[in-house]
């Protein structure tokens, strides 16, 4: 045996240091032995191809800190101050308060999830949301599952298997984690036909497309790009028309899902719900954690008949909304029930905040964390997939530190974590994204990374 192996302890050795003792208490021995063995190895696979062994504090250290990132709750809480109200990595719309304490209500506790406590025989789950959803949006009937994704597969399964679904060749897009339209039709049974062309599809290109393999006509909402120039759409309004005469069904696949018209926070308008229930599509489907501001779920809205077939049908058992979920959904649409989204829902809270308001978040964080930066004017972003290109006036801490990646990565590695953005070689902190209670953590966290 080389040197080096002789020089890497044994597992017992290792194992008896007095720091890794301790943390067995903490943690289990059978835990940390593991962590150990696997350490250890990794030691004797570098000593194979010629590097060093490590010496034992180092050994203790990495076990340490291995069993940290194992046991420590995850995902992390962190506090966004990228002004991207909706950011994709950072788990899209926070929850209301009133939500967040729905989901600790039925987490901690036994639930009617599906229990009929009237007549005490067996419920449904959805039966919590499907009256909610239909007196916001107008709909007939409503079901919910946990994604959108996975609400457009149903949709398609469901209605389309076998059998054509013309889509605009404009609109056959690709969206966040690989998320393709072609692709979904294909894993749905559905065969794809493409109309028109890639920035003008007109009513005419789906008509000729009609035939007796015609499934389903599909609308979907270019959510995280747009085409400007000389471009052309179907409406929704004309698919309608035209599925009506040739007993074609329509599906709208929405998006982020707006049930509040986005034009009066200064920004271009996002297609509503409500909007596509009043135009009669059979399906609309859309996310419940973009604009909606809730958890992440898919939300289908229709036709009694289109929605019933969906819910009967053997992938929605599979893809069924969860109970903690199913909470925080119900208590986020209450919101909207009551006239209270803009105020109670976080991520309509950010984006109707005053200017004046954001300056003086900016200037008091600037004053809280010793006077560093300086307040500038700036732009914000609504993200997650939702309104691409349009941005909102808002003003900016920026800190210019010399190496702005190192300073980031520092504001990342802190406690609480804090996720900036980079400008010019500056750190940006945009307060819109701030919830309220972070600001004080936030400037302790800039004192000490500039520091």
């Amino acid at each position: 045996m080389s040197t080096g192996y002789r020089r890497i302890p044994s597992v017992d050795r290792l194992l008896s240091d007095a720091r890794l003792r301790a943390l067995a208490v903490e943690a289990s021995h059978d835990t940390v032995a593991a962590l150990a063995r696997e350490r250890l190895e990794d030691a004797r696979r570098g000593v194979a191809d010629g590097v060093p062994p490590p010496p034992l504090d180092e050994l203790v250290y990495d076990v340490c800190a291995q069993a940290s990132r194992l046991l420590a709750a995850s995902p992390s809480a962190v506090i966004n101050a990228t002004g991207v109200v909706l950011h994709t990595n950072l788990g899209r719309a926070p929850l209301s308060d009133a939500a967040a304490e729905a989901v600790a209500r039925v987490a901690t506790s036994y639930s009617d999830l599906e229990l009929d406590l009237y007549d005490g025989t067996r419920g449904s789950r959805q039966a919590h949301v499907s009256s909610v959803l239909r007196r916001l949006t107008g709909a007939e009937a409503a079901l919910v599952v946990n994604n959108n994704a996975s609400a457009v597969l149903l949709a398609l399964s469901a209605i389309a298997h076998g059998r054509e679904v013309v889509v605009s060749r404009g609109e056959a897009v690709e969206i966040g984690g690989g998320f393709r339209i072609p692709d979904v039709l294909n894993r749905s049974g559905a065969v794809l036909r493409e109309v028109g062309t890639t920035n003008r599809t007109y009513a005419a290109d789906y008509e000729d497309a009609i035939c007796a393999e015609t499934g389903a006509l599909l609308k979907v909402h270019s959510s995280n790009f747009v085409i400007t120039g000389f471009t052309h759409e179907a409406t929704v309004d004309e698919l309608v028309e035209m599925g009506a005469r040739h007993g074609v069904p329509v599906i709208h696949d929405l998006g982020s899902g707006c049930l509040l018209d986005t034009a009066r926070f200064g920004l271009a308008h996002e297609p509503m719900v409500q909007q596509s229930v009043t135009a009669s599509v059979d399906l609309a489907c859309f996310s419940g954690d973009k604009l909606l501001g809730g958890p992440q779920a898919g939300i289908i809205v229709g036709k009694r008949e289109a929605v019933s077939l969906l819910a009967a049908h053997p992938l929605a058992r599979a893809m069924r909304i969860d109970k903690l979920s199913l909470a925080a959904l119900t208590a986020t649409l209450v919101h909207y029930l009551k006239g209270e989204a803009v105020e109670a829902i976080p991520v309509w809270r950010m984006m109707a905040a005053p200017l004046d308001g954001l300056e003086a978040a900016a200037r008091r964080l600037q004053e809280a964390a010793g006077g560093i930066g300086s307040v500038e004017r700036g732009l914000s972003t609504v993200g997650g997939g939702s309104l691409p290109g349009e941005t909102l006036p808002t003003w900016l801490l920026t800190v210019d530190a010399g190496d702005a990646q190192a300073l980031a990565a520092r504001l990342r590695a802190g406690e609480p974590p804090v996720v900036a953005r980079i400008e010019d070689d500056r750190v940006v902190i945009d307060p819109r994204t701030v919830l309220p209670g972070q600001e004080e953590p936030l400037a302790r966290a800039l004192r000490a990374a500039a520091g």
